[in-house]
């Protein structure tokens, strides 16, 4: 039998194609078939009834220590924003001292906050921190008695580790994310247990416009 997929034979897009994350939580769903299958347990004796009553409960549990996964997953890439935050901040203030910076980017610099952030707050702030950075770097380059500042370099090398960090971090979230959305839809168990709490699919990191276009940019 031939392969369904053919890598060698296509047919192939020769232009490409660009790919989006789709903001849209999915809710899990039962019908009257899961509501009669718990009915016939039942029906079959205690015994099958009760186990299974058992395993909605362990499925419960498992549902409520995910979720507090996904905060921690959260919060870790919060800590790594925070700290993208305090270093754009410092490193604006060495320059602004060095020369006459764009007063804009101390506008932008300065409307950072810390604390924890909502999902599309997360994604909004780490967008306008690498915004900001791309405003900031290229007045640095154009110095090069400011690429030797110590506290400078140092700082561009804090932001670089950082940025390898936030990454990793996104992509335990994502990972976690997608344990959820896939565990909401195993039935029996699962999913009945999710439907019932209301438990919707989540979202998993999304990178704005702005990134994919500079991702598609010359860099050397």
């Amino acid at each position: 039998m031939a392969n369904e997929l053919d890598e060698l034979t296509g047919p192939v897009n020769d232009t490409g194609r660009d790919i989006n994350v789709i903001e849209r939580q999915l809710p899990a769903r039962i019908g009257w078939g899961s509501t009669f299958f718990e009915i016939l347990l039942w029906c079959l004796g205690i015994i099958p009834g009760l186990i299974f009553l058992f395993m909605k409960i362990g499925a419960k549990n498992y549902f409520q220590k995910l979720q507090q996964k996904i905060q921690v997953d959260a919060s870790t890439i919060d800590n790594y924003l925070e700290q993208r935050v305090q270093i754009l901040k410092n490193l604006a203030k060495l320059v602004e001292k060095a020369i006459d910076l764009d007063k804009d980017v101390m506008k932008a610099v300065a409307a950072f906050r810390g604390g924890r952030l909502a999902d599309g707050e997360r994604n909004a702030v780490a967008n306008q921190i690498d915004g900001c950075f791309g405003r900031l770097f290229p007045q640095v380059e154009a110095y090069p008695d400011l690429k030797a500042h110590a506290a400078i370099a140092d700082a561009v090398q804090q932001n670089s580790y950082l940025q390898k960090e936030i990454t990793a971090a996104r992509q335990l979230y994502n990972d976690s994310v997608m344990q959820w959305n896939a565990d909401l839809f195993d039935w029996p168990t699962k999913q009945i247990v999710a439907a019932r709490a209301g438990y919707t699919t989540r979202i998993p990191f999304t990178a704005s416009a702005e990134i994919k276009a500079q991702a598609r940019g010359t860099f050397f």
